[in-house]
């Protein structure tokens, strides 16, 4: 009988990235530069955060366009697909009408400071409770 190796395994992210002109541009693509084709977008509108304003259906290249109206205030557009997804918010200013571009992935590319010593006490707290259990059994 013959072992086999596996071979290697790799993880990736998710990206958006907002483009503002007359209509704005969603560009949807893993953090490894593939697009995602064929992603779920959902666009929300500031009227209504609650309820999709737009659903459709990203390109081969992993491109959407679309016209936001007229509402002011924070517009969010979700990039869904095989898993993997990610946020990005456009904010509609009130003096000028103007668009203003700024992005941020959702979920994040890795855990934050906050949640890495978390997850180390945690397994520090583990390795203790399991040594004074074996400890315990002994005596």
């Amino acid at each position: 009988m013959a072992l086999a190796s596996p071979g290697p395994v790799l993880a990736h992210a998710a990206e958006v990235h907002l483009e503002t002109v007359r209509a704005v541009a969603v560009v949807a693509r893993y953090d490894t530069g593939a697009p995602m084709a064929g992603a779920q977008i959902t666009v929300y509108s500031p009227a209504n955060p609650a309820e999709p304003w737009l659903r459709a259906q990203a390109d081969a290249e992993g491109r959407l366009v679309f016209v936001p109206d007229a509402h002011v205030g924070r517009w969010s557009v979700q990039a869904r697909h095989a898993g993997h997804g990610a946020v990005a918010h456009l904010m509609r200013e009130e003096e000028d009408g103007t668009l203003a571009a700024g992005w941020q992935t959702a979920p994040a590319s890795g855990p934050d400071p906050l949640q890495k010593g978390l997850m180390a006490a945690s397994v520090i707290w583990g390795c203790i409770g399991t040594a004074l259990y074996f400890r315990r059994r002994n005596t």
